[in-house]
């Protein structure tokens, strides 16, 4: 390098650089900011969606039509539970590959025009239920890459009016899927395209009654969670909240110090029974908002009056069952 004639050393040079590194870390130690999660995200990983902000609830969802349409007894209380803002999913039953980008557009631009924050999960991967259970479906694996590329680019339209959950179960269930490899290639695919749109990211890490928390930070790590804003639990699961926090917390003790969490309290309130497709005497959790510490936010991921599955005489999986959101409802005391 010359400035006018002078020519600075290499060494010089790197000395600079170092000094110049040692005292942007120590003044971020000085403001309370942990330097091994600024240099360990990107700028969207690095913030949280939560702190300060509504949750936008779509205005079309399942729940909002079923309400409108609701009467007889359970009329008011579906209405109240309607009115909780819910996650969006995307699947590629409702979204395909020519639809998915305008939909996740005007996702975040409706979020941006509340100045509020949406979450979305994506739920479209290649064997979705590969356990067999009622969820089955996805796509090829190059249709998904290009579905999620889609998605992530129509999310970018309003990045930071976003937050998004990544394929629920798809980690967990993972030794049970015919391609674990292409399962985890395609999550960090998924991790990768949501990054470079600027949203922030949640990659699902199951529940507490399900993989140990040494085997799930192993496969968090290997879909690049030290690149995410962290993990999410409870997706569609009834666990109680101190068994969760007290999973979350674990995991995220064996991760990178700058990864946080979030939680679906949507169906928790009673805690589990040890059955999941749609157990009775179940209650609904604590209501959305911002979260303390590590955990960005306590959320109604799965809607909690979509069904589990046919199972007790419910409708399809992932269908607005009127009766099953008013029974959530009066067994938490509403």
């Amino acid at each position: 390098m010359r400035v006018r004639g002078l020519s600075i050393p290499p060494r010089a040079i790197a000395v600079t650089s170092i000094v110049v590194i040692v005292t942007f870390v120590a003044a971020l130690v000085m403001f309370g900011v942990d330097p091994r999660g600024w240099f360990g995200r990107s700028g969207a990983q690095r913030h949280d969606p939560f702190a300060g902000a509504e949750l936008y609830g779509a205005p079309d969802s399942l729940a909002h039509k079923a309400a409108d349409a609701a009467t007889g007894p359970d009329a008011e209380i579906v209405r109240r539970v309607a009115e909780v803002p819910t996650a969006i999913w995307l699947t590629p039953e409702e979204s395909g590959l020519d639809a998915v980008e305008h939909r996740a557009a005007t996702i975040a631009e409706g979020a941006a025009e509340e100045n509020a924050v949406a979450v979305v999960v994506l739920y479209g991967i290649t064997d979705r239920d590969c356990a067999g259970g009622h969820s089955g479906g996805g796509l090829e694996p190059g249709d998904y890459r290009t579905w999620v590329e889609r998605a992530a680019r129509g999310l970018g339209h309003e990045p930071r009016h976003v937050a998004a959950v990544v394929e629920p179960d798809a980690l967990a269930m993972v030794d049970e899927c015919p391609d674990p490899e292409t399962r985890f290639d395609l999550l960090d695919d998924a991790r990768s395209a949501l990054d470079s749109a600027g949203v922030t990211t949640y990659l699902d890490a199951g529940h507490s009654d399900w993989v140990a928390v040494e085997t799930m930070a192993d496969r968090l790590r290997r879909i690049g969670i030290d690149e995410a804003r962290g993990f999410s639990v409870n997706v569609a699961a009834y666990n109680g909240e101190a068994d969760e926090i007290d999973y979350a917390e674990r995991l995220a003790d064996l991760l990178d110090d700058g990864v946080h969490y979030v939680m679906d309290t949507g169906r928790n309130g009673a805690g589990a029974s040890g059955e999941w497709c749609n157990p009775p005497g179940r209650a609904l959790g604590q209501r959305p908002g911002a979260g303390e510490g590590r955990l960005d936010a306590r959320l109604w991921i799965k809607p909690p009056g979509e069904s589990d599955g046919t199972c007790r005489g419910g409708p399809p999986a992932g269908t607005w069952w009127n009766e099953r959101a008013a029974e959530l409802a009066r067994q938490a005391g509403w």
